[in-house]
């Protein structure tokens, strides 16, 4: 796919991102939109990259917005509180009270899928405030959710949510910002989410939950200018099952998916960045959790920056077309800069310019 340019495209790119392809130096350069293609194994962070890029540069979430996410909060808390009580059931464990081992009952007996079909107009019911406010205050059961379940839970902060259950669970509560990049919803196939800077407008393409066989839908992207892959760093030790017998860990996935992409025939004239999300859970887990377990070769006990070196280092050993990979940590709090997927998309442009002219 070519790209018009002007001569002042030629000047080097890698300035901090900042873009200068104005439109004025060269009348025969229309606006145009640019597509990246966001991928990345299930629960690696792509939503909440999306989110956190919208909080950032497009001036935070509305108010319809943050109530569209009111249900599905709702649902977050039910579903974790009861596969909290499933996971005490199955192995004996009894809540310290024997009135908090009743509303562990009652918890159980209720459907999340009654929040369904009432729209931004959805309320908590009082009783189950109170039963899982109750609940979770058991040391019992805290205990199990700090040790047990942050590992296996979809959610990213499983105590996030259980504590804030009286402010969520209060009439007329509106999700925060910080509720919202913590909340997880079943998304499916393609979502698209659009950013600008300066005359450049650039298209997020997020495929979702497509655990199928990449080769066959991929060389559908072959055109997008950038790809994203997010990787969960905390996820070197949570289980994805396959099937009967069959099952690997989410950063193996994410490394298999990896090695795919960059070593992909579509995308041999595309920037690929890597972003490893979740680093405040990575650091959080490494001392408790170790990586050797899950990577014989590391020896670098629990020592985050040894961690994490020997994570990406096992990303670019994948990378056989040795192509150049920026990579970027995140974590939840952080502040994701857009500029680095800007700069992407413009050495891009750069890069289809000089093959056109017959510079490269």
């Amino acid at each position: 796919m070519g790209a018009c340019t002007s001569k002042s495209s030629k000047r080097r790119i890698a300035q901090s991102a900042e873009i200068d392809l104005s439109p004025t130096e060269d009348h025969r350069c229309p606006e145009r939109e640019y597509k990246v293609l966001l991928l990345g194994g299930g629960e690696s962070g792509k939503s909440t990259l999306v989110k956190r890029m919208k909080i950032v540069h497009q001036g935070g979430i509305t108010r319809d917005e943050l109530l569209e996410y009111r249900r599905i909060i709702y649902q977050n808390i039910v579903e974790l509180a009861q596969s909290v009580a499933i996971y005490m059931r199955k192995t004996g464990v009894e809540c310290k009270e024997l009135s908090n081992q009743l509303f562990m009952e009652k918890i159980l007996s209720y459907n999340s899928r009654l929040f369904d079909g009432f729209g931004t107009n959805v309320y908590f019911p009082p009783d189950m405030t109170k039963a899982i406010s109750h609940f979770v205050m058991d040391s019992v059961v805290s205990k199990v959710v700090e040790d047990h379940m942050n590992g296996s839970s979809t959610l990213d902060s499983p105590m996030y949510f259980l504590n804030n259950i009286i402010r969520i669970g209060a009439p007329g509560y509106v999700p925060t910002e910080a509720d919202v990049l913590r909340a997880r919803s079943k998304n499916e196939g393609i979502t698209e989410t659009r950013f600008s800077r300066g005359h450049l407008s650039i298209s997020v393409i997020a495929v979702n939950n497509q655990r199928s066989k990449h080769e066959k839908w991929l060389h559908l992207f072959e055109s997008v200018t950038s790809v994203i892959f997010c990787a969960g760093l905390s996820d070197y030790d949570r289980v994805v099952f396959k099937g009967p017998g069959k099952s690997q860990t989410m950063m193996q996935e994410s490394l298999r998916l990896f090695e795919f992409v960059v070593n992909s025939r579509w995308f041999i004239r595309t920037k690929v960045i890597l972003y490893l999300t979740k680093f405040d859970l990575f650091k959080a887990k490494i001392g408790e959790v170790p990586l050797a377990k899950y990577f014989e070769e590391y020896t670098g006990g629990a020592d985050v920056n040894k961690a994490t070196k020997h994570i990406l280092w096992k990303f670019m050993q994948c990378n056989r077309t040795r192509l150049s990979i920026p990579s970027h940590f995140t974590q939840i709090q952080d502040t994701i800069d857009v500029r680095p997927m800007f700069a992407a998309v413009s050495e891009w442009i750069l890069g289809n310019a000089l093959a056109n002219s017959g510079h490269m």
